[in-house]
């Protein structure tokens, strides 16, 4: 017993083949008028089963639901399945990211731009208790008379108590009026801002705070210089000065300990040096030291990272490793010697980067409550524990040295160290710090208060907004997917809706869902579900149609019975139709072939359009006449509505047999209605035949007149230069119109009558005459001397050109120029050895002695009289060097131009270097990619007329890594010296090529310093603070601001 054949058991129908059963589906209507359910299954893709696990959702069928919401734990780039921290940051800023939930936790302050050096000061003195309190102690009324202390003292206020996690430091920094987009040197900043705040500070009456800046900050030093011979000290020793902070050489040194030793260590003054001593009458060898004479509470020490270098005029920073203990004795150091000065390290300002002018600043704070290390780098705030050198390339270690009296101390070591504050252990007993221990005054506690409860408002208010779109989000999705998980319906049931897919998708990935439901894009004219909507809707299940429709309401309903019959009739209809044009189209085809091959025909026969029978064989889509086609006849259809002639432009026919142009004529006039039958002998519209002889006829007599030119010009045609002869009569032409003229006489054949006539030659010769002096203003294109042949230089633009007194004549017959017009010209010669005449112009005429000289001879002479054309009237060298002037002042006043610059390799430049150099073409394009050649490499540069020379070597300096000092640049012969001097000083012109050769004598450096240089004295020319409140008068701030209320 044989096997039954399962293969095709449950096999999918092939899109061909379900294409193939729709049109004779589509037969069938249109020859019965019958629709049976299996015809609605099979048109409107009912039979299609229910897909799963689809990539992508099937247009083609209909009970496809794949793709409209991602696989489990799938994302979408937006919309309603947008990742859930991606719909929460377009809510905005999170306010409750920048809560600081305990003030015990520091707060940071606002980058503005380059304002890390003050916000890092601005910590260290906060987190001093001392210094903070003593702000916070401040009269009120004195507030309100100095800006800087109320700025400061309200920054303090929420620095101590505000919520935010940072605080806005533009206040303060508008203030003090300092420019927030230039990096400012940090030990600068504090030096003037103690200074700042000391006067303005002598005006509080408490008096701990009046004297807070001296307590803390203010020792004293003595320059003491002792004679070797008598042993006596200067006058000056027993004074003594004032210091904030200590400066601390670092260079070549590797410690605190070692740059203390260096700062106290006795100077020996000797040979040119000796110091004049009072007390011995004389000059006498001495010695010279610093005394510490007191110590302040807090001691900063300055490291000089910065050095300046002679050799290039700019300052370079140190990065060598520099150690600092913990714990630091200064007992030994003072002039009185104290076993109990200890200090203890409490902040560390760090410098990072390389350039001087440019990095970042961020420091490291001790709090003095708990003990506890903090980074403070502008906004961001972080616990470094009770070890500082966890972060920013601080590294701490413990050692046997016992040089500050303290064993196994622990040390730190850093690149970027750039300041170090130690407070004195035991301050309370050693200082006369009279100021009390409050905390936030009271003139600021309700500001703050306010300022803390808008806030917290604020991150209620947003955290209010995002709990209601995490659950409108999570509401949303769980609507969709349950719906969706009701919406397939097998292919098999009847009861189902229709729905939009548009509208569905809108539905399923939008975040708001629509207002109701739309199915009118899937409606016909006659409110039904039309057969070619089948690729835009699905089929819907009758319980999630009822969930969607009691939500969202609209419509309208199109249940499975809303089919529409008509529409299915009229596609039936056109179905048919277009088979049966297809059908008759393949049949008439070699017809159509044999016409355009040119056979001879039988019968009646029709004129059509050879290009519009080429396109009708060639088109693709053969079910239908295209729309857009405008018909077989309607290129020969003239504006009179009869046939054109056969030789007017487009008009070319041929004659297709009668059953061709039936087909034609019937199936254009479907969608065409002024389609003109012309049989084949059809006559041409008399009209179009005479317009077209009378242009033939004119084109004949142009090409009469164009030939008749060419033969009479026939080496003015060639363009070539020819022989220029001393003592023959010539006339000049600008070479512009000339090159117009030979354009115009050698267009021939079809397009004789396009090429434009040339301006009247009479006109263009008259604006060659100024009206002021009645001279020539143009000037004759340059002679060329070459084996005893005098030509003249060529052009097709510039310049004018010499042609014979022959063509000038046939000239002014062929373009009406009147007699006696015209420039005539000569050959003359200049000799320097006849002596001038005042106000000549070297001219010398040929004389019969030169005409009758032999060949050989005027070559010989040629070397010394120079040929030049003489013209009549003169040139106005007046008119022409104002006019040269301003175009050479145009040229120079360029922007955002290339030019060209190579970098010679080896001591010899190639001459075709040399060459490009100095005759380069302004309006040639270059390539701005640097390419390697044989001699080295080029590159185009951006410039602008005012751009300096300075600015160009840097740029070379960028781009070929040549130092600017070892660069030797040129323009042909001549070296471009002159920093400051500009392109245009230099006569540099775009698209010129320069080239640059590299000495090698002073040694390469980075860009990066010299352009961070370059920057800082573009910007600020060093004027540092100059302009803000730190170098004003605090008694003018006062009056200012006074007069300003």
């Amino acid at each position: 017993m044989s096997r039954p054949n399962t293969r095709n058991k449950n096999k999918r129908q092939r899109a061909e083949d379900s294409e193939n059963l729709s049109s004779e589906i589509l037969r069938k209507i249109h020859s019965t008028g019958q629709i049976t359910n299996s015809d609605i299954r099979q048109l409107y893709s009912v039979w299609r089963p229910l897909c799963q696990g689809c990539r992508v959702n099937s247009k083609e069928n209909p009970n496809c639901f794949c793709g409209l919401v991602p696989p489990p734990n799938g994302t979408r780039k937006a919309g309603l399945w947008q990742k859930m921290p991606d719909i929460i940051h377009s809510l905005g800023p999170n306010p409750n990211e920048d809560l600081r939930v305990l003030t015990d936790t520091p707060a940071g302050l606002t980058n503005l731009g380059a304002t890390c050096y003050a916000n890092s000061i601005l910590q260290c003195l906060y987190m001093n208790t001392s210094f903070r309190n003593g702000i916070f102690s401040l009269e009120p009324d004195l507030l309100k008379q100095h800006p800087v202390l109320d700025q400061l003292a309200k920054l303090f206020a929420q620095l101590h108590s505000s919520k935010m996690a940072f605080i806005d430091s533009a206040p303060f920094v508008k203030t003090l009026e300092l420019d927030n987009g230039v990096q400012q040197d940090s030990h600068e900043f504090l030096t003037l801002f103690l200074s700042l705040l000391e006067r303005s500070l002598t005006h509080s009456m408490v008096d701990g705070a009046k004297s807070i800046v001296q307590d803390l900050f203010r020792g004293r030093v003595s320059h003491v210089t002792r004679c070797s011979v008598c042993g006596k000290e200067s006058d000056a020793s027993s004074k003594m000065e004032d210091f904030y902070e200590l400066e601390l050489n670092i260079k070549d040194l590797n410690s605190l300990d070692e740059s203390l030793d260096d700062y106290l260590s006795v100077e020996e003054l000797r040979g040119e040096n000796q110091y004049f001593c009072e007390s011995c009458g004389k000059r006498v060898d001495a010695t010279r030291c610093i005394k510490l004479r007191s110590l302040p509470s807090v001691l900063n020490f300055q490291l000089k990272r910065y050095v300046f270098l002679p050799k290039t005029t700019t300052k370079k920073k140190i990065t060598s490793a520099f150690s600092f203990p913990r714990q630091l004795s200064m007992g030994n150091r003072l002039s009185d010697q104290s076993d109990s000065l200890i200090y203890e390290l409490s902040a560390i300002l760090i410098h990072k980067g390389t350039a001087v002018n440019s990095g970042h600043y961020v420091a490291h704070i001790k709090d003095e409550n708990s003990g506890k290390w903090w980074e403070f780098d502008d906004e961001h705030v972080s616990e470094l524990s009770l070890n500082p050198a966890n972060k920013s390339g601080l590294r701490a270690s413990s050692g046997d040295s016992v040089s500050n009296g303290f064993d196994h101390e622990e040390t730190f070591s850093s690149t970027d160290a750039y300041m170090l504050m130690y407070s004195r252990i035991n301050t309370a007993a050693s200082a006369n710090l009279n100021v009390k221990n409050s905390s936030l005054p009271l003139h600021f506690s309700k500001e703050i208060e306010e300022m803390n409860e808008s806030y917290e408002s604020a991150c209620k208010e947003y955290q209010d907004k995002k709990d209601r779109e995490v659950a409108c989000i999570t509401e949303r999705r769980q609507e969709v997917k349950s719906i969706l998980s009701e919406a397939p319906v097998h292919p098999y049931e009847d009861s189902y809706f229709w729905i939009s897919t548009d509208w569905l998708r809108q539905w399923a990935d939008n975040i708001t869902a629509p207002l109701c439901l739309d199915n009118s894009s899937i409606q016909c004219e006659h409110g039904k579900v039309p057969f070619s909507k089948v690729n835009s809707m699905k089929r819907l299940s009758t319980t999630a149609w009822q969930m969607l429709l009691s939500k969202y309401g609209g419509g309208p309903s199109l249940s499975s019975d809303d089919y529409c019959v008509e529409c299915l009739n009229n596609e039936a209809k056109t179905a048919v139709c277009a088979d049966d044009y297809r059908d008759r189209k393949a049949s008439l085809k070699q017809l159509a072939e044999a016409a355009l091959a040119g056979n001879s025909l039988e019968g009646p026969s029709y004129m059509v359009s050879r290009s519009w029978l080429l396109q009708w064989l060639r088109r693709k889509n053969t079910d239908h006449p295209s729309d857009a086609d405008a018909g077989p006849t309607a290129s020969l259809r003239c504006p009179h509505g009869n046939l054109l002639p056969e030789n007017a432009p487009g008009a070319k026919r041929l004659l297709v047999p009668e059953v061709l142009w039936l087909f034609l004529f019937e199936t254009i006039s479907s969608t065409k209605s002024d389609v003109l039958t012309f049989p084949s002998d059809s006559e041409t519209c008399k009209i179009c035949s005479q317009e077209l002889t009378e242009v033939a006829s004119m084109e004949d007599s142009l090409r009469a007149t164009k030939l008749k030119q060419r033969q009479n010009h026939e080496k003015l045609i060639a363009g070539k230069s020819f022989a220029l002869n001393p003592g023959d009569k010539y006339f000049l032409v600008p070479s512009s119109w000339l090159s117009k003229w030979r354009a115009y006489v050698t267009t021939t054949g079809k397009n004789i009558s396009s090429s434009p006539e040339p301006e009247n030659l009479e006109a263009i010769v008259d604006s060659l005459i100024c009206q002021k002096h009645s001279r020539l203003i143009e000037r004759p294109l340059e002679l060329v001397c070459k084996r005893g042949v005098i030509t003249q230089k060529p052009s097709t633009m510039d310049g004018l050109t010499l042609i014979s007194e022959n063509d000038w004549m046939l000239f002014s017959e062929d373009w009406n120029v009147m007699d006696g017009k015209g420039i005539s010209a000569e050959i003359a010669f200049r000799n320097s050895s006849v002596k001038k005449v005042a106000g000549s112009c070297e001219e010398m005429p040929i004389s019969e002695e030169d005409l009758s000289r032999s060949v050989d001879e005027a070559n010989d002479d040629l070397e010394a009289r120079r040929p030049y054309i003489k013209t009549y009237p003169e040139l106005c060298e007046d008119c022409i060097g104002e006019r040269e002037s301003c175009e050479l002042m145009q040229k120079l006043s360029y922007s955002n131009e290339n030019i060209s610059i190579y970098f010679v390799r080896g001591k010899e430049v190639p001459k075709s270097i040399r060459e490009a150099s100095a005759t380069a073409d302004i309006d040639r394009r270059t390539s701005k990619r640097s390419r390697k050649t044989s001699f080295g490499n080029t590159i185009s540069l951006t410039v602008s007329a005012s751009t300096t020379i300075y600015q160009l070597k840097m740029m070379i300096w960028e781009a070929f890594g040549v130092v600017k000092e070892n660069q030797k640049l040129h323009k042909g012969s001549v070296e471009i010296e002159g920093d400051f001097d500009t392109l245009a000083d230099k006569n540099i012109f775009p698209g010129d090529v320069l080239w640059v050769t590299d000495t090698e004598i002073h040694e390469n450096r980075d860009i990066v310093d010299e352009l961070s240089e370059q920057k800082t004295n573009a910007n600020q020319a060093e004027e540092g603070f100059r302009g803000t409140l730190l170098t004003a008068d605090v008694a003018a701030l006062i009056f200012r601001d006074a007069s300003s209320g």
